[in-house]
């Protein structure tokens, strides 16, 4: 059974990460948002310290109850989003790599996306497309078999760390016939020709992260950077050209794999908006009293924390749904990353109402907390598409 329940481990690291978060990610927040840079010396030290690292990662990844890798990422959020999701950004590539490649894969490619504490390196995860993002079966970017190699044509957009990772995770169309499930990942090693960085961009929030275009020009990789191998494809794609089931296709099962650890980013914004805008009414004083004696503001704030605890609590059930094996069956990992997303509009958009005309401006962080939170109703499946799931799982019919 599901108990919100924290083990000592989990605890200690929830602690661990807060204090780094709150000592030097969150001090160096409004810079690199000012910047627009990948913040290189805040993943440095994250580095250093063990939390950018595949150890860390993996270890979180695989404790019993599922939930250390929310627990975790809602304090690295807590901290700045912009510099988190630089230093968790590689986790969606690796987690693209875990979920469906062989051991081999794993241990060659996934300690080459993290590097070491003194060659620090990213991954990248490139699904979207420009004519293709929340609908991925219209990928576009094509791979050809060429004797023994593999051939990739396309381009890539909304790549985190697009173009300046390390290693890189494409998904390309095999066979475009069967739409996703003509579908396959391929592993971009460094330094391959043919693959360049794009367009970046710029961004309304999430600053400090990278976020590119990827060119793929008769990009050529072995068949052993086929991720899951040649003799998974052939018995998927056989099954699916028989109209048999062939199981989720590769960029449905990163996201679906990744939401509650999508949503408990959210949860991070979400909570240090609320606690901002909470200790800034404890303070303040209009009409000779504190602005948190009105009843208008304290009611705002008990709305505020519900809906926090209500997005982490969805977002836990779903990371140890996942971590145990269940199905999520009423698409729960689509309803933790729906409400957490929607909250962090929500209640950022409540801190700045709450600070008045000091959280419109850039003295105080909200404004910053809201510009962030608005990508998670967007990013890693939109709300749109989040409901779209959520109403097929409750009503059984093909809802378009």
């Amino acid at each position: 059974m599901f108990c919100p329940e924290l083990g000592d481990d989990v605890t200690e690291v929830r602690d661990w990460v807060h204090a780094f978060a709150r000592d030097v990610i969150r001090p160096a927040g409004a810079e690199w948002d000012e910047r627009e840079e990948t913040p290189w010396p805040i993943i440095q030290e994250a580095a250093k310290i063990g939390l950018y690292s595949l150890d860390f990662f993996a270890t979180q990844w695989f404790e019993k109850s599922g939930l250390a890798i929310p627990v975790a990422f809602e304090e690295i959020f807590w901290g700045d989003a912009g510099i988190g999701l630089s230093i968790v950004g590689t986790g969606l590539a690796a987690a693209a790599l875990a979920s469906g490649g062989t051991q081999e894969q794993m241990g060659e490619w996934l300690p080459q996306m993290f590097g070491t504490e003194n060659d620090v390196k990213l991954g990248a995860f490139c699904a979207s497309e420009p004519d293709a993002g929340s609908d991925v079966g219209s990928i576009r970017t094509r791979a050809v078999r060429d004797g023994s190699d593999w051939i990739i044509n396309g381009v890539k957009t909304w790549a985190t760390n697009g173009g300046i990772a390390n290693v890189h995770i494409v998904v390309a169309s095999v066979d475009p016939e069967l739409g996703t499930r003509g579908q396959a990942s391929f592993i971009i090693p460094p330094g391959t020709r043919g693959l360049t960085m794009g367009q970046k961009f710029k961004k309304h929030g999430i600053r400090a992260s990278h976020t590119a275009e990827v060119v793929l020009d008769n990009v050529r990789v072995p068949a052993s950077c086929l991720v899951g191998g040649e003799e998974r494809l052939t018995a998927r794609l056989t099954k699916a050209r028989n109209g048999e089931k062939s199981g989720e296709q590769s960029a449905m099962r990163t996201f679906e794999t990744t939401r509650p650890s999508v949503a408990s980013m959210a949860v991070g914004i979400s909570r240090a908006a609320y606690e901002y805008a909470r200790d800034y009414a404890r303070e303040r004083e209009q009409f000779g009293r504190k602005i948190g004696e009105n009843q208008a503001i304290a009611f705002l704030l008990a709305d505020m924390a519900t809906r926090v605890d209500t997005a982490r609590l969805l977002t836990w059930r779903a990371a140890w749904m996942a971590r145990n094996g269940r199905q999520f069956n009423q698409a729960e990992g689509s309803m933790s990353k729906l409400v957490s997303g929607e909250t962090a509009v929500w209640v950022t958009e409540q801190a700045i109402q709450i600070l008045g005309g000091a959280g419109y401006t850039r003295d105080h962080p909200v404004e910053r907390f809201h510009r962030d939170a608005k990508i998670y109703t967007i990013f890693e499946g939109t709300s749109e598409i989040q409901r779209l799931i959520i109403g097929r799982a409750v009503t059984g019919l093909p809802v378009r």
